[in-house]
């Protein structure tokens, strides 16, 4: 995205939290200039040495739910510590010295049951996360998964960042994306429906970003693409193991990959990419 493109997504209504790392559609995703540096650069904000995760469900269909996508984003979370995949975030720092670490812990989900507003904005998202977390793990990320599709909106996740009685949280946001051809990944993994794999993705699209970027003030690119922004839509492999699940997950753009020309190309052909399958990390080699 550009960089006018990144202040408007962070939303100018600043009684909003912001907009960060929109997961666009496959259909709109932003393309990188391949002539220009695409490494990423430090804008001096926090980063997250390690990630808290508890998951919540939203809306009226969830408590009656018998499909794969709550238990399977379940077991999403919880294999992802310490994995090769994880590590593909871990060179990056903030000016406290403090770096990415690939230790993910995971507190399970929470389902609410109420009505979707018919406007769901990021503080209506925030509000929620409050409401059902009231006494929330400070720093800890919160994605928010309702049952709306994504109807004319031209991405399919998000992530963001505010505050629950004082403590500064991370929570992100993820449309229903059930035969959703623009956020679908065309996974060829088995035993999954087409719903949770595509949550799958975005889902790791807005952790890693989240770890890297939590406010929107540490790591992105000239363009201010974020580093899961950099590889949306394009995968290092067929699969991705954590665990004992099988995922496919888009990889992150990693400025050491690029540099020792060791990653895999995104949708521009530069070779910055890396899913752990091919690097895990330069601090886990």
């Amino acid at each position: 995205m550009s960089a006018t493109a990144q202040d408007v997504n962070k939303n100018p209504n600043k009684k909003e939290p912001p907009i960060l790392g929109p997961h666009w559609t496959n259909g709109a995703a932003r393309s990188h200039n391949a002539g220009s540096n695409p490494d990423m650069t430090y804008h001096g904000g926090p980063v997250l040495p390690s990630a808290t995760v508890k998951a919540i469900w939203w809306g009226t269909s969830w408590p009656s739910y018998t499909g794969d996508k709550i238990t399977g984003i379940d077991k999403l979370y919880s294999s992802l510590s310490g994995t090769s995949y994880e590590a593909t975030v871990d060179e990056f720092t903030d000016n406290a010295g403090h770096r990415v670490g690939s230790a993910v812990t995971y507190q399970g989900h929470v389902i609410d049951g109420g009505s979707l507003p018919n406007h769901i904005s990021t503080s209506a998202v925030l509000a929620e996360v409050c409401k059902k977390v009231p006494s929330p793990t400070a720093g800890a990320y919160y994605p928010v998964y309702v049952d709306k599709p994504r109807g004319g909106a031209n991405y399919c996740a998000y992530h963001s960042w505010g505050s629950c009685n004082g403590k500064a949280i991370e929570f992100g946001f993820f449309f229903k994306l059930d035969g959703d051809a623009g956020c679908d990944p065309q996974s060829s993994v088995s035993g999954q429906s087409q719903g949770l794999k595509a949550l799958a993705n975005v889902s790791g699209h807005e952790l890693s970003e989240t770890r890297s970027d939590p406010n929107g003030n540490a790591w992105y690119d000239s363009s201010g693409a974020e580093n899961s922004d950099k590889c949306a839509w394009t995968f290092g492999g067929r699969s991705i193991t954590l665990g004992s699940t099988t995922w496919e997950i888009q990889g992150n753009w990693s400025n050491y990959d690029f540099d020792h020309n060791t990653g895999y190309a995104n949708s521009s052909g530069q070779k910055g990419c890396a899913d752990g399958t091919n690097y895990p990390g330069p601090y886990t080699r």
